[in-house]
């Protein structure tokens, strides 16, 4: 009897203990239709343009005393071909941290979103997407530091309602690629012995009010180049403020930042999107902006003059139920002299002072 009854205690703190703890699998399929237009064109079926496809793993495990431990582990994936989207050294190219959160706010290490790119990756603020002006510019809160490796990550207590913050500090963040001497994203970031090339510190403050939000990030980078390691440091800015008037949204966003050379000028995109609902499940996002200094030249004659492209785009989204919706895209890129901005991912030729344009038609899932 009293070992019938030991054993039941045991299962029943055991069962406690398996209730304490979560663990979800979720994701995205996203695909379209779309054709790019520039000095060469192509027609495909494609992926990623309104949202990322992707498989990801999210657990989090009740410690007690207020303490929990959290995880999550998120791939890439290319709903057009079935590939993994992160390239060939690295599986959980989107996500692999796990942490501590408590009352002190919550420690993060691994691999996540850098301190500018979590803002601009944030689809219902601006968008780091193919068809978005962050993404094509390029900045590097949607490209090359959009994420980052090897991080310490500490999000801030909420000490006023809306209001959140974050540290973030990364001994390696990025790859580099030895033949150019550049940092190479599809490359896992690994320490370098006695220098500090590819460290990297950032922050980010995002304040929330009813219809009103605005933000800022930053982050610093040791020596982006690293054929010429030792002096560099390379840095970015991203502001953004918007009010939701109920009928329209305004956001309007402020991007500078340090070119890979000392004599180029900083590269500046000023944008505003207006978000036009139309009913409860469709929604018209238009927005412009204009993109200076897009080309990092080391040519000190070449300067940083006549390198400027204005980036237009409408989006019209159509939700069919809370996890699918149907999508249209356009984006326009009207590039002046040497600049020769297009599509991210297009695999499109665009010649200097070229135009390019993209359409997409699409539908995205989320599980």
């Amino acid at each position: 009897m009293k070992k019938t009854l030991l054993a039941i205690a045991a299962l029943a703190a055991t069962s406690g203990a398996f209730a304490q703890s979560s663990v979800t699998l979720y994701g995205v399929v996203d695909a379209s239709v779309e054709n790019i237009a520039a000095t060469s064109r192509v027609s495909r079926v494609s992926s990623d343009n309104l949202a990322t496809s992707r498989l990801g793993f999210k657990g989090s495990e009740d410690l007690g005393g207020g303490l929990r431990a959290n995880f999550t582990l998120e791939t890439a994936l290319k709903t057009d071909t079935g590939a993994n989207g992160g390239g060939t050294a690295r599986f959980f190219d989107r996500a692999a941290w796990v942490g501590l959160q408590g009352g002190f706010g919550e420690l993060r290490l691994g691999r996540i979103d850098s301190s500018i790119g979590a803002l601009a990756g944030d689809t219902k603020l601006l968008g780091a997407q193919p068809y978005d002006d962050l993404k094509i510019a390029p900045t590097r809160a949607g490209t090359n530091y959009r994420r980052v490796d090897n991080s310490i990550t500490y999000l801030l207590p909420s000490f006023v309602s809306g209001l959140t913050a974050q540290l973030q500090y990364s001994t390696a963040a990025n790859g580099f690629n030895a033949g150019t001497g550049a940092i190479d994203t599809t490359v896992a970031g690994t320490e370098a012995t006695n220098n500090n090339a590819g460290k990297s510190y950032g922050l980010n403050v995002k304040y929330v009010a009813g219809p009103f939000l605005a933000g800022v990030g930053y982050l610093s980078a040791r020596d982006e180049q690293f054929a010429t390691a030792g002096n560099q440091k390379a840095n970015a800015t991203l502001v953004f403020a918007g009010y939701d008037f109920g009928v329209v949204k305004l956001t309007g966003y402020y991007d500078t930042e340090t070119r890979a050379f000392a004599n180029t000028d900083r590269l500046v995109v000023a944008g505003l999107k207006v978000g036009v609902p139309i009913g409860s499940d469709f929604l018209i996002t238009a927005s412009i902006a204009e993109a200076s200094n897009v080309v990092a030249n080391a040519n000190a004659a070449l300067g940083g003059d006549h390198d400027d492209a204005v980036i237009s785009s409408l989006k019209a989204t159509y939700s069919l139920s809370k996890r699918t919706s149907v999508y249209g895209l356009f984006t326009n890129v009207n590039n002046e002299g040497r600049a020769n901005l297009g599509i991210s991912g297009g695999g499109v030729t665009v010649a200097a002072g070229q135009s390019a344009r993209g359409l997409a038609f699409g539908i995205a899932h989320a599980f």
